[in-house]
């Protein structure tokens, strides 16, 4: 599967520094050193109606991460997935009579253009679930001769207990982990499984279902927490430097990904930190699919508004905080962008080397987007009302909205 196109970014002066940002597994800040490839995860979409401002602030939170490790000298290979066969992709290909296989290629090229007009770094492998399956069904394999995994009718679970860690991302207690497994895919409540945690490593198939060859496994198709650790270990091996994704993956999909890939390796840990995004709300509760209470991406761009203000209006927030969507923050976004613009047409402005300077202390500090805009408003301000004698302030301001924070101007 391909990604999308890379837009260029500007190389700064100097380098920035090395990355503290909130670690779930550790419940504090924590600074990552990664060597000189810095490796980045992030759990990708599933394909049935993409891209809306959960999803945007999500990449977007991670694009900076991206951004900043290119800022401090490094390499990044990163790897996001797509999963693009699951029951609420069937489900909703089912209720809208549409085959799977196009809706989820529908969605997914609809996604490749809202990221490439939000200028988000594209992955170095972008990897379906349906093209990993010949490397998914080795590790399941692997986890059943081990121990790990155990058959029930046919399908395939992994057993929690297999691996003395379990529970070391989230933290969460068992009550709390049973509650979000039957909320997030989970069968809690299916009988003879070993442990009402246990998640499905391989479905069997059934009739009206896609399946595959699973080689011993039988046919079927895989469970959603062994594909992104197949992909993940593939591409980036264990000990990684961040596993993303929104703060709903806490538990239990980055749980469960580290206990496969922990077990499956007898290594610690999965990756050394574990990044999530706040959730983004509209309407008074979550976005999500389920609700249907989307904003999306591709409606706005339809409508006329510029992408770098969706843009702005994303990284207005902390990363880590839950929000909501309003049309005042659209409002808000696309007024700064035009006050930006304005503030760098002039052929001279303030010193910029400083403003360089908080923006990057400012994304450093645990992804303070808010911090690192209001820098550059103080600098817009300066400009608009005093002006400036230092020729190329402005376009060093430009080269450093767009290296560090994305935004063209």
């Amino acid at each position: 599967m391909y990604a999308w196109p890379a837009s260029k970014v500007p190389v700064l002066p100097g380098q920035g520094p090395d990355l503290t940002v909130h670690d779930t597994a550790r419940g504090r800040l924590h600074t990552l050193e990664p060597g000189p490839v810095a490796r980045l995860y992030v759990c990708g979409i599933t394909p049935y109606d993409a891209t809306h401002m959960g999803h945007a602030a999500t990449y977007t939170a991670f694009d900076l991460v991206y951004r900043l490790w290119l800022d401090s000298g490094r390499q990044v290979h990163y790897v996001q997935n797509v999963t693009d066969v699951d029951d609420p992709l069937l489900e909703r290909a089912a209720a809208t009579g549409v085959d799977w296989t196009e809706l989820a290629e529908r969605e997914t090229a609809l996604f490749r253009e809202d990221m490439t007009a939000l200028r988000m770094l594209p992955p170095e492998h972008y990897v379906g679930a349906v093209e990993a399956i010949p490397r998914i069904v080795p590790v399941i394999e692997r986890l059943r001769a081990a121990g790990a995994a155990y058959g029930l009718e046919g399908d395939c679970y992994f057993s929690v207990e297999s691996d003395p860690r379990f529970g070391s991302v989230s933290g969460f207690d068992a009550a709390l982990m049973r509650e979000l497994s039957a909320e997030r895919g989970g069968d809690p409540e299916r009988p003879g499984k070993k442990n009402a945690l246990d998640p499905l490593l391989w479905r069997a198939a059934r009739p009206g279902e896609p399946s595959w060859d699973g080689g011993t496994l039988g046919r079927g198709r895989p469970g959603w927490h062994v594909e992104c650790v197949a992909i993940a270990l593939d591409h980036l091996g264990m000990g990684f430097d961040i596993q993303g994704g929104g703060s709903d993956l806490v538990f239990p999909h980055h749980e469960m990904g580290a206990s496969h890939a922990q077990v499956l390796t007898g290594e610690f840990p999965y990756a050394q930190g574990y990044v999530h995004a706040g959730m983004v709300g509209y309407q008074g509760e979550k976005m999500s699919k389920s609700k249907g209470n989307l904003v999306l991406v591709s409606q706005l761009r339809k409508d006329g508004v510029d992408p770098a203000a969706i843009r702005l209006a994303l990284l207005g927030h902390h990363y880590r905080s839950d929000w909501e969507w309003t049309d005042a923050v659209l409002d808000e976004a696309v007024a700064r962008l035009a006050r930006w613009r304005h503030a760098v047409s002039r052929p001279e402005g303030p010193p910029a080397e400083a403003l360089v300077g908080e923006i990057r202390a400012a994304l450093a500090d645990d992804l303070n987007a808010p911090e690192a805009l209001a820098a550059v408003d103080r600098w817009a301000e300066t400009q608009e009302r005093e002006g400036g004698a230092e020729t190329g302030g402005p376009g060093q301001v430009s080269r450093a909205v767009d290296a560090l924070l994305g935004v063209a101007l």
